[in-house]
């Protein structure tokens, strides 16, 4: 194997300025503010322009007022030429409410382009219409009729240029842009820093906590730093530390566990060879014909089979890594049936065995470390006192549901909170908690599992899952 392939992926780096989160909402806050001003500008530029039509209509209506000063509603031609120009219009009528009309012009007017009624251009057709205006290239000659301001009764009539309007509404766009790309940068710039001093920097620092607790998790120098906040960035700082703790604190109590497993393992192999030796010894002593001997000797060597019991099962939970599985399909009642024939005697008769697993019931899994499971439980009963331990299973949807109940006194409450946990849970005094440890085990690796169903002071039933 090449030493590419034993080299360990790198570790995750914090992102640079261009990948980095500010920089993203700094995009992102410049982005929406120039989308939000631009959804501002279309109804401004329509108002701007319809503002300048109605100006052209009031200059054209002072402009016109002129001619009701003479008798003959009549002006010079060069009177009338200034009137136009103060007013910006080829052409300027006026309609009043009584039917009389009035007209000022000088000359034959130029070719109409394009007409707008201001009495019947809504919301969307003003923004429209300036719209159109902007994307003109050429001069268009306009008629525009409107309502006098003064005066709603009477209706006033311009012919005018476009192109000075659309010079006026290029330049207020212009303004516009130029405020809304100011707006926008002070804004990101202001929401940048907020973000920055209120979400990012603390993440980042949250971040870097935990990369060198990935790197360094016994080192207690740099914890991640817990503020005053009450805010989602205040809680995760401390839910950080607490569990950092907690993290800590465990991996020190599994180191301090390696090493006395270690230690463990050394001890109960020397002492099993010792233990081996006494028994000899003992075997010897019981056909010895005191009576005092031939008395102590039988309590003699069931303490001697207690502590290598106890060595070898020690020896067996510190050694065993994953357990390999010789997966065979078989019916579970016939491997109850076995483990019934080797369930140990109580102190005054046999133990009563009670089998009530349907025959057709069947599992796929290793017959041999499901027996050491459902061993392990009958054991565990008989030496808590049960004289009687019944099985019962069933099966449903490719799951098998198994229950294992015995008579004894029922679990202590102290024992129940460590049921499952090595050299801390057992149910009776001496007991080292390895039976149901290795039980709960080997059924997931099977894919199953173990849990106390109930527990009272007329039995403890354990219930089994097993997949089919």
């Amino acid at each position: 194997m090449s030493s590419e392939e034993n080299t360990p992926p790198p570790h995750p780096r914090m992102p640079g300025l261009l990948h980095s989160l500010s920089a993203r909402l700094l995009v992102l806050t410049v982005f929406f503010i120039m989308l939000s001003e631009v959804l501002i500008f279309a109804p401004s530029a329509g108002r701007f322009r319809l503002t300048y039509l109605e100006e052209r209509i009031q200059a054209g209506h002072l402009a016109i007022l002129s001619l009701m000063a003479t008798p003959d509603n009549m002006v010079s031609e060069e009177l009338a030429k200034e009137l136009l120009f103060q007013a910006d219009a080829y052409v300027i009528g006026l309609k009043r409410p009584d039917g009389s009309k009035l007209m000022l012009d000088a000359g034959t007017p130029p070719a109409i382009d394009a007409s707008y009624d201001l009495r019947e251009r809504g919301f969307f057709m003003l923004i429209g219409d300036a719209f159109e205006s902007l994307m003109q290239t050429e001069n268009r000659v306009l008629r525009v009729v409107a309502p006098s301001a003064k005066h709603p009764q009477v209706i006033v009539e311009v012919v005018i240029d476009e192109a000075p309007m659309r010079a006026a509404l290029v330049d207020y766009s212009g303004r516009i842009l130029v405020l809304s790309v100011v707006i926008s940068l002070v804004t990101a710039a202001m929401v940048y820093f907020s973000l920055q001093w209120l979400m990012v920097w603390p993440l980042r620092r949250i971040t870097e906590s935990m990369m060198f607790f990935r790197d360094h998790p016994e080192d207690i120098s740099r914890s991640v730093e817990i503020s005053g906040r009450r805010d989602e960035i205040g809680v995760a700082q401390r839910e950080l530390a607490d569990m950092q703790g907690k993290l800590r604190d465990a991996l020190q109590q599994q180191t301090r566990l390696a090493a006395l497993g270690i230690a463990v393992t050394k001890i109960s192999h020397d002492l099993r060879n010792i233990l081996t030796t006494a028994q000899l010894v003992a075997d010897r002593l019981a056909g010895s014909d005191n009576p005092e001997v031939k008395r102590l000797t039988p309590t003699l060597l069931a303490s001697i089979d207690r502590a290598i019991d106890l060595s070898t099962k020690t020896l067996a939970f510190v050694r065993e890594g994953a357990p390999t599985l010789n997966r065979t399909r078989f019916h579970l009642r016939d491997l109850i049936e076995e483990v019934g024939t080797v369930l140990p005697p109580p102190q005054n008769s046999a133990a009563l065995w009670r089998n009530e697993v349907p025959q057709e019931i069947e599992l796929q899994g290793d017959r041999d470390l499901l027996f050491r499971v459902f061993a392990n439980l009958g054991q565990n009963a008989v030496q808590a006192g049960a004289s009687e331990v019944t099985i019962k299973a069933a099966q449903e949807n490719g799951i098998a549901t198994i229950q294992v109940g015995d008579n004894g006194p029922g679990l202590a409450p102290r024992a129940r909170e460590k049921l499952f946990q090595p050299f801390s849970g057992s149910a009776r005094p001496g007991g080292t908690g390895l039976g149901l440890a290795i039980a709960r085990d080997l059924l997931r690796a099977h894919g199953g599992d173990i849990r106390l169903e109930a527990s009272t002071a007329t039995g403890t039933v354990f219930e089994l899952r097993l997949p089919g």
